[in-house]
């Protein structure tokens, strides 16, 4: 994340920590805030028992298996954007089928959003953010890549055994 600006981008003032903790202009009132990026993760199961992952080629976690994700562009829903990049990632199409949950963490500027879905056509093959695209079996899947895994896992099982468990789409 690239360091906060030390100067107002509207009159050029320093500008200082007001009461909250944001860098504010004390002359124009211009307050400037770090808002989140958001990243959606979409674990696509094959209605067989094996779940689609890709071997990242980028970091973090790279040369990692991990579920297709990536971050939402501006005026992006994040259900187009979760489509869009398993997409880009693996060659597939999806439906999505159920809105798994949302993570995030004190001090990290990322908000994880997650969601369940099959594969609805294309072709099963690594874009230019992977080196590797296949499914694994449940019962062999790597290990986590990134510190909401197992919680979006354990979330993505219950789904599968307790429909009420997530928001169906």
């Amino acid at each position: 994340m690239p360091p906060p600006p030390l100067y107002c981008p509207q009159c050029r003032a320093t500008l200082a920590l007001d009461q909250d903790g944001r860098r504010a202009c004390p002359q124009c009132e211009f307050v400037h805030y770090l808002d989140p990026k958001v990243a959606a993760v979409v674990l696509v199961g094959d209605g067989d028992g094996s779940l689609l992952y890709i071997k990242r080629n980028h970091e973090p976690a790279m040369h990692q298996w991990c579920w297709p994700s990536g971050f939402v562009d501006a005026g992006e829903t994040v259900e187009a954007a979760a489509a869009r990049e398993v997409r880009e990632e693996t060659g597939l199409h999806v439906a999505l089928s159920a809105l798994l949950g949302v993570w995030s963490a004190e001090g990290d500027p990322v908000v994880v959003i997650a969601y369940a879905a099959s594969p609805s056509g294309g072709e099963l093959a690594p874009g230019p953010e992977a080196t590797d695209a296949r499914w694994f079996p449940l019962e062999a899947l790597p290990p986590p890549a990134f510190p909401h895994d197992e919680a979006i896992l354990e979330a993505w099982r219950q789904d599968r055994t307790d429909q009420s468990s997530a928001i169906r789409l």
